[in-house]
């Protein structure tokens, strides 16, 4: 199940990109871009922006959704690993005299 999710998440990710990269800046179009005067979209004007503006938002909700899927799956699974798992910790200086250089 996790690495359904896994691929979900990541297919998930590249769509919410491309969406965002796609949407206009505020008052600008592709047609602006070239030097274009009036706007001449498929869509409309705010057609376009309505439609990545929906589908932006559904995206983002599936992600989120994906990414709290996979931490709970991961959670459940309990193999205890973790970023950390294996590090050792410093060893604590018990002198409160400084170090001297070696000659």
């Amino acid at each position: 199940m996790i690495p359904f999710f896994t691929v979900l998440h990541v297919i998930i990710c590249f769509v919410l990109i491309g969406i965002v990269l796609l949407q206009p800046g505020k008052g600008a179009d592709l047609a602006g871009a070239f030097g274009g005067q009036g706007s001449q979209t498929a869509f409309g004007p705010r057609g376009t922006a309505n439609l990545l503006t929906k589908v932006t938002t559904w995206t983002a909700i599936l992600f989120a959704i994906t990414s709290v899927s996979l931490t709970v799956l991961i959670a459940r699974r309990g193999n205890g690993h973790s970023v950390l798992h294996g590090l050792q910790s410093a060893p604590s200086q018990t002198s409160s005299a400084p170090a001297t250089p070696h000659k």
